[in-house]
């Protein structure tokens, strides 16, 4: 039994349109690729055959998993979903004490995690940090150089 993972809209879409792709467009490819090399004559000393088998099996492989993973996705409800304090799926301004530096982030599913996008995986310590609380509030997070403050400024959908 496969474990169950949730999903924003966006993240399952992504899954399924990859899906979609692996299997109408690159698996008909692989078995393009290894009919031409078997027509090359001798399979016992064809590299290009061998070559081919193998990548079909890792797309195969890719196709098997991503089809598991539709399968068990459950998509997230964001109208039930509390938007008065931090959780998943919550779109946070947060602001570093220090510095001053003002960020935005978006806590996601650990599988839709995407640092130069501002989405951050709930499972990263530096977003469990900020999971359960509200704008106003400071936060200290525990980063390798040590301790950091933030003052969370907004907390949207």
């Amino acid at each position: 039994m496969s474990e169950i993972k949730y999903y924003s809209e966006e993240g399952l879409q992504k899954l399924k349109d990859e899906l979609h792709q692996l299997v109408a467009v690159e698996r008909p490819a692989a078995t393009a690729a290894i009919a031409e090399a078997r027509d090359k004559g001798d399979l016992s000393e064809n590299a290009e055959y061998d070559a081919a088998k193998e990548a079909q099996g890792h797309l195969e492989a890719r196709i098997s998993r991503l089809q598991e993973l539709v399968a068990n996705a459950r998509l997230l409800d964001e109208s039930k979903i509390d938007t008065s304090k931090i959780l998943l799926l919550s779109k946070i301004t947060i602001c570093n004490t220090k510095n001053k530096a003002t960020q935005v982030y978006t806590i996601v599913p650990e599988s839709e995690s995407n640092l130069k996008e501002g989405k951050i995986s709930v499972t990263s310590p530096f977003a469990a940090a900020f999971l359960g609380h509200r704008a106003g509030e400071t936060v200290e997070v525990v980063v390798p150089a040590g301790k950091m403050t933030f003052k969370i400024l907004k907390v949207e959908r």
